[in-house]
């Protein structure tokens, strides 16, 4: 998986492959910080933001703000909180590390290290009140992903992982799915906002759906990679991602021992990415790249 680029615009507000046998509370160092350290920090940060964005949930009055890249692709006041909340927790906390978030661009950093910040994913979901949505964050440097965390408030689920330990569950350690027929496996993807990219994605649907179990898409990329690493899906994959909505969870897929590989852009296909049990992985690509 290529890692998240970085961003040399202001901040504003101050707004890894394969399982790897570890123990997660003597990981290896980056700089002062270990990234037991740094994951400590992503959980209190998404369980934070996560806090703040469910009693905006609960109360039922979210509205959109604008919409950004088309008319259905909307950003509202919460994912604006939430993303100052975590950039601000994180300019106290480490100031020398980069900033790399969905609504407010990102500041550089001199630290080697770049938060990749997705304060709400599932926007859409958050307001149609449909509780399928979650905050991430993950911190990287020049390799790839250290740490990251993916928590869903409305179900109070934390899943994470450092590089070099286990992924979890509320602190429980998570195994991928085993299937290795296609024609059995559950498989979750995504759509794009725009019309005719959306056109494009539903021939690939169509050349799918006659050769798995089912399709499931539920609109959080973050969850569904989540959800296929804690083997809920056999498979995931979407095009039209950002580095945000996939950075902490590609790591927790890779750590729970799934094949993680980019979709390189096709014709009018922007690029995606995909995860899936090995065994079905090659299969799936053929039929979705």
């Amino acid at each position: 998986m290529s890692k998240a680029p970085d961003s040399g615009s202001s901040r504003g507000d101050r707004s890894n492959s394969g399982r790897a046998r570890a123990d997660s509370a003597a990981p290896s160092a980056t700089g002062r910080h270990s990234q037991a350290e740094l994951l400590r920090l992503t959980i209190d940060l998404v369980r934070d933001a996560g806090a703040l964005l469910l009693e905006r949930f609960a109360g039922g009055r979210e509205h959109a703000l604008a919409s950004k890249t088309s008319p259905t692709d909307l950003v509202s006041e919460a994912d604006l909180a939430s993303e100052r909340l975590i950039g601000e927790r994180l300019a106290k906390a480490r100031p020398a590390d980069g900033f790399l978030g969905e609504e407010g661009g990102g500041e550089q950093g001199t630290s080697g290290l770049t938060w990749v910040v997705d304060p709400l994913d599932g926007t859409i979901n958050f307001l149609f009140s449909i509780p399928q949505w979650c905050v991430s964050v993950a911190v990287q440097d020049d390799i790839g992903v250290l740490a990251g965390a993916i928590f869903d408030p409305c179900r109070d689920e934390l899943f994470s992982a450092t590089r070099d330990g286990p992924p979890t569950l509320n602190g429980v350690a998570i195994t991928a799915s085993e299937r290795d027929e296609l024609a059995s496996a559950m498989v979750a993807t995504g759509f794009a906002y725009d019309a005719d990219v959306r056109a494009a994605q539903a021939e690939v649907f169509a050349r799918l759906i006659p050769r798995v179990r089912d399709i499931r898409r539920f609109g959080s990329a973050a969850l569904d990679l989540a959800w296929t690493a804690a083997g809920r899906y056999d498979a995931y994959f979407e095009r039209s991602v950002k580095p945000w909505d996939i950075a902490a969870g590609t790591l927790i897929c890779e750590r729970a021992g799934l094949t993680v590989l980019d979709l390189p852009e096709r014709e009018i296909l922007p690029f995606g990415v995909l995860a899936a049990v090995p065994a079905l992985a090659g299969q799936l690509l053929e039929i979705v790249d």
